[in-house]
């Protein structure tokens, strides 16, 4: 990757029409896919080839019955290994096609959603994405909902297997104990909070007044709506630091900062050193290769 560039963006536009709700491909990847994120919802299955998964700077073995699931808050990077080719389904789709309760119990969690699967799992996985791909190149009469039906099917999958594997969320995330408009503000800035977003807006899209829900907000989650995105963001901008070549600057606005000044004065201040002495003491120099 070359220095100062910014993780490319990809955008929904570019890949489904105005129209359009999802759309399957069926990648070859024999080089290294550079760091990106998009604006849409992406979930792969690897059919063959090994390789590495970096998803938001953390490294995930890649290979046959890896599935995974990303929001538009995730970025990430696959690298085939020396001489191997990776076979995936590669789906995309619009955030407004997932019902808000499933989508809510996914987006609720801090770690992505990967796995990689074996036996009947796998079976059942793969299963569903050729049924997916046979509907979307037939295009008959009821495609669209069959295809919905597997894609539900694949997510509630996965809320189970993150279940399972007690992979819970992080801190200050949603549980079912918290006041449902607080625990639907929580799910919306887990994948917003890069997004200019003010008090306002949030308590609007909550359906509380501003001041009710900032004194919820902080009740139940024991920090302010401005202290958890600030977390949020720098959570993101330290995963960008030990994962990318990305200077500094292109990583504050990337995160959701609006000035360096600022940016490096709230980094210093939770981890006690400068965004650039933090790469340097993890061993990400700007001219390494990760």
């Amino acid at each position: 990757m070359r220095e100062n560039r910014a993780p490319e963006r990809l955008l929904g536009s570019q890949y489904l029409e105005s129209h359009e709700s999802y759309r399957i491909f069926k990648h070859v990847v024999d080089q290294r896919f550079e760091t990106h994120w998009h604006d849409f919802f992406e979930m792969g299955f690897i059919m063959s080839g090994k390789g590495s998964h970096m998803v938001n700077g953390k490294p995930f073995p890649l290979g046959r019955g890896m599935v995974f699931l990303l929001s538009t808050a995730d970025f990430h990077e696959i690298v085939p290994d020396e001489g191997e080719t990776i076979l995936l389904f590669n789906m995309i789709f619009r955030d407004a096609w997932v019902k808000p309760a499933l989508a809510e119990r996914l987006l609720q969690r801090g770690d992505p959603h990967v796995h990689t699967l074996q036996g009947d799992e796998f079976i059942r996985l793969e299963t569903e994405f050729e049924r997916i791909w046979e509907e979307a190149e037939e295009r008959r009469f009821g495609n669209e909902w069959l295809i919905e039906g597997s894609v539900e099917r694949v997510m509630v999958f996965l809320a189970r297997k993150s279940l399972e594997s007690g992979a819970g969320a992080g801190p200050w995330e949603p549980d079912d104990n918290i006041h449902p408009s607080v625990q639907k503000a929580l799910v919306y800035l887990q994948h917003h909070f890069r997004e200019p977003i003010t008090l306002g807006t949030i308590a609007a899209y909550s359906g509380l007044s501003a001041n009710y829900f900032s004194e919820c907000f902080h009740k139940q989650t024991g920090v302010s709506f401005q202290e958890y995105v600030c977390e949020k963001r720098l959570q993101f901008a330290s995963a960008l630091l030990g994962s990318t070549r990305l200077a500094v600057t292109e990583i504050c606005y990337a995160a959701g900062f609006n000035t360096i000044p600022h940016f490096e004065k709230t980094f210093k201040r939770k981890h006690g050193m400068s965004p650039r002495e933090y790469r340097k003491q993890i061993g990400l120099e700007p001219g390494a290769r990760r």
